[in-house]
């Protein structure tokens, strides 16, 4: 039996999707009789309900909270750090595999508190914080060198989810590709063809920077003729004015997204960074054509013209749009979406690859 923790401190958005697909899977009976997986969270941050997390996540699993912070934060950070120490020591797992930047910082440093009883170490940064553009150079410059020299000096192997998150990964150390996924077969909500008076365009997620609403609000304004849905909620709200934007708020149950997600004609992705991201997958999954930043993450989703289009900038979308008025175009589009992802991107092939991953290591 091989015991493998996990540890997250970003369990929201896409990351809580994919651990409730990862727990489900490697809880099932089949699975969690050659591998037993324990989860260790911190349920920090503002998305997260933390009743929901046990609700949610498979019983057939561990789960331990730990108190993790979001940003830099030395005194927290370290005080953390000797309890996942004081955790993994208790635990004594074969292998550690954290997730998230924060996680992956300080999961390698606890690691080689443990001296000579140190763990194999597998890393997935769900989208490098280095990444981000709502804080300043300076600090993207500070969070890359971390991811530098964190790997320099505690080793571990990143296991990229996205192909050009894998290609980063590479310029700093030994790293291998497992893509996100989503689990095809047991789709909550069967496909139905929409049936739209108006052309309806919309995206899932929380309202904040990284999703850049005041983009999403600017191509609604520009398209006054279509309908714009926004499935979710979040402390940018006010960004979305348009009179054609309707905001659903906020859903205690994920499976009451899918009906809405169904009744779009096109998925709008106006993020300016990503990880590879799980609610383009799912719009994938019910043959949605993808309009989309040409961002990291995001570009490994689009097929150019195939399953949707990128964009860089609003003047573009004047084509895209006319185009995607077609019925029979989008439709075409949107049979490209579900192949492509049944082909790349079905978690239970995924996941079945993780596990090949940590027998062939140990």
């Amino acid at each position: 039996m091989i015991k493998v923790v996990h540890v997250v401190e970003a369990l929201g958005g896409g990351v809580h999707t994919y651990f409730k697909s990862l727990t489900y899977f490697f809880g099932s009976i089949e699975v969690s009789k050659e591998i037993e997986t324990v989860v260790i969270y911190s349920s920090k941050r503002k998305e997260i309900v933390p009743e929901n997390i046990r609700k949610e996540l498979s019983k057939n699993v561990t789960l331990i909270e730990i108190d993790m912070v979001r940003e830099l934060s030395p005194f927290h950070d370290f005080r953390s750090t000797l309890k996942l120490r004081k955790l993994l020591k208790q635990l004594n797992p074969d292998i550690i595999h954290l997730h998230s930047s924060k996680a992956g910082v300080l999961g390698r440093f606890a690691n080689s508190l443990l001296f000579s009883n140190k763990k194999k170490v597998f890393y997935t940064p769900h989208g490098y914080s280095f990444l981000r553009q709502d804080i300043s150079s300076s600090k993207r410059k500070l969070f890359r060198c971390i991811e530098k020299y964190t790997q320099r000096l505690f080793g571990g192997i990143t296991i990229a989810c996205g192909d050009t998150e894998y290609e980063i990964a590479q310029g700093l150390g030994k790293s291998l590709l497992v893509r996100n996924g989503i689990n095809i077969e047991n789709t909550e909500q069967p496909y139905e063809k929409t049936k739209n008076i108006k052309l309806t365009i919309g995206t899932i997620g929380r309202i904040m920077a990284q999703k850049n609403p005041s983009l999403f609000n600017d191509i609604a304004l520009c398209f006054p003729q279509y309908d714009f849905v926004w499935i979710g909620d979040g402390e940018d709200r006010e960004m979305l004015t348009a009179p054609n934007i309707k905001i659903t708020g906020w859903f205690t149950d994920n499976s009451e997204v899918f009906p809405l997600l169904n009744q779009l004609d096109i998925y709008l992705q106006t993020s300016l960074w990503e990880g590879l991201p799980i609610a383009v997958l799912e719009a994938m999954n019910y043959k949605k054509p993808i309009v989309a930043t040409d961002v990291i993450g995001n570009k490994d989703l689009v097929i150019e013209n195939e399953n949707g289009f990128l964009f860089q900038n609003i003047n573009q979308l004047d084509t895209v749009f006319s185009q995607l008025e077609s019925e029979s175009f989008r439709q075409r589009l949107g049979e490209k979406s579900f192949e492509y992802c049944n082909e790349k991107f079905n978690s239970e092939k995924n996941f079945q690859k993780l596990v090949e991953i940590y027998k062939d290591h140990l």
